[in-house]
């Protein structure tokens, strides 16, 4: 069985209810599906910085509900370390400079070091990174 792997965006296209992200995403055993820590991070620093710029009692409140929303539901996924091999594997990666952002290239590493299918629409970026495969569960 392979391990699907679903990134920034694509985790937040299956939270908001995409209907391809969806349906793919029930098509696939519970734990054949996974993120990564760098998701995680990802998520959890945009809703920290929306914190941080709210004004007002109802924008703040909202903010701290969709925070609260997004850690529930990234509570519910199996998540996928930043191990020292893959900070090893991130190291090499980057030495080749490929033109990719290094949380792109951290995903990637996990990605690599798991053996694991890379679900984003983020393919411009991801396809110079040599091994790595790639799936866009929101296009068609």
């Amino acid at each position: 069985m392979s391990r699907y792997v679903l990134d920034t965006d694509m985790l937040t296209l299956y939270e908001e209810g995409h209907p391809g992200v969806v349906g793919r995403v029930a098509s696939h055993a519970p734990q054949d599906l996974a993120t990564t820590v760098i998701t995680v991070e990802e998520q959890l620093t945009g809703w920290f910085t929306l914190l941080r710029r709210a004004k007002g009692p109802e924008t703040t409140a909202r903010a701290y509900r969709r925070l609260v929303q997004t850690v529930g539901f990234l509570g519910r996924m199996t998540v996928l370390e930043f191990t020292e091999a893959a900070i090893g594997r991130f190291e090499e990666l980057r030495a080749l400079k490929l033109n990719v952002g290094g949380m792109d290239l951290r995903i990637a590493a996990i990605i690599l070091e798991n053996r694991a299918i890379l679900v984003t629409r983020n393919a411009r970026d991801f396809r110079r990174i040599p091994g790595i495969v790639i799936e866009d569960w929101a296009s068609g």
